[in-house]
């Protein structure tokens, strides 16, 4: 079986780093990009089975990214995990409605994280 992969989009170099640390020790091939427009593209050209979403990112942000990959035909059944500072009701609320599948807010627990990348993959 070849690993899952997974696209962490994420303009925060260290946290990039971690995310992926974290990802690559649980066995899943992970890419990282930093900003919206890299994301799109990775997503069109190499299909990853999951995308972890920061909202805040230059010149696009997470939502934006989020709607596109879902608006798509060939890419809507993506599931898209947003990670994000922003945890307002209104902002959980739009990533709902972009098509995120799940939301999690930062600082945010590994574990939490895994569980949720690993039930919404193994459901794929």
């Amino acid at each position: 079986m070849h690993s899952k992969k997974i696209l962490i989009v994420e303009d925060e170099e260290s946290l990039l780093k971690l995310e992926s640390i974290l990802l690559s020790s649980k066995g899943y091939a992970v890419v990282g990009v930093m900003d919206g427009n890299a994301a799109l593209q990775e997503v069109k050209s190499n299909r990853p089975d999951l995308v972890v979403l920061d909202v805040m990112l230059p010149e696009m942000d997470g939502f934006e990214v989020c709607r596109r990959i879902k608006e798509n035909p060939e890419t809507s059944g993506i599931p898209i995990v947003m990670l994000t500072a922003k945890k307002s009701n209104n902002d959980v609320e739009r990533g709902k409605q972009a098509g995120a599948e799940a939301y999690i807010t930062k600082p945010f627990r590994s574990a939490k994280v895994i569980e949720v990348i690993e039930s919404l993959i193994s459901g794929h």
